[in-house]
């Protein structure tokens, strides 16, 4: 099933985006964008220092607080090369009209290469998600009992089917 796009206004804080070519889905699956280092030079990640902060060159406006965006690792950088999120996934909230920017961590163990970043390279994907904003009512017990109930971490097993 094939929805109609989401309205998002982009505004390009860093020219070089232009000859870049502005972020995009790369597929017609494609859940996400590819957001780019704005860096002026390249730059070396050093395995297990501190994550650093590289900008993206844009800043997006949601108008809509339903609309959350996601900062996310790109795949293969981050299985073939070690370079993840520092903050794991980075959150976007619809009234933050600022520069996004990439928080970049280097997993690899001490001593191994840093990973270089080149200076327009898709380092991250920005994919943007549905928010649900929940009015909570406190409660003595809840309304309902569930199968699972309290059970959490490895309550379910690990096994695989019989």
């Amino acid at each position: 099933m094939t929805q109609a796009p989401f309205a998002v206004e982009v505004k390009i804080l860093d020219p070089r985006i232009r000859d870049w070519g502005m972020p995009s889905y790369q597929t017609s699956g494609s859940a996400a964008i590819d957001l780019f280092a704005c860096i002026d030079a390249p730059m070396e990640i050093v395995a297990q220092d501190a994550a650093v902060l590289i900008p993206s060159g844009l800043a997006f406006y949601m108008g809509d607080t339903a609309c959350a965006a996601l900062v996310m690792p790109r795949s293969g950088l981050g299985h073939k090369k070690g370079l993840v999120m520092g903050n794991t996934v980075g959150l976007i909230d619809a009234d933050y009209t600022g520069q996004v920017f990439i928080s970049a961590w280097n997993r690899n163990p001490v001593g191994a290469e840093p990973i270089r970043i080149e200076p327009g390279e898709r380092i991250a994907q920005l994919m943007f998600v549905p928010v649900l904003r929940a009015a909570l009512s406190e409660v003595e017990a809840f309304s309902d009992v569930t199968e699972r109930g309290a059970g959490g971490f490895g309550s379910t097993g690990t096994g695989g089917a019989a």
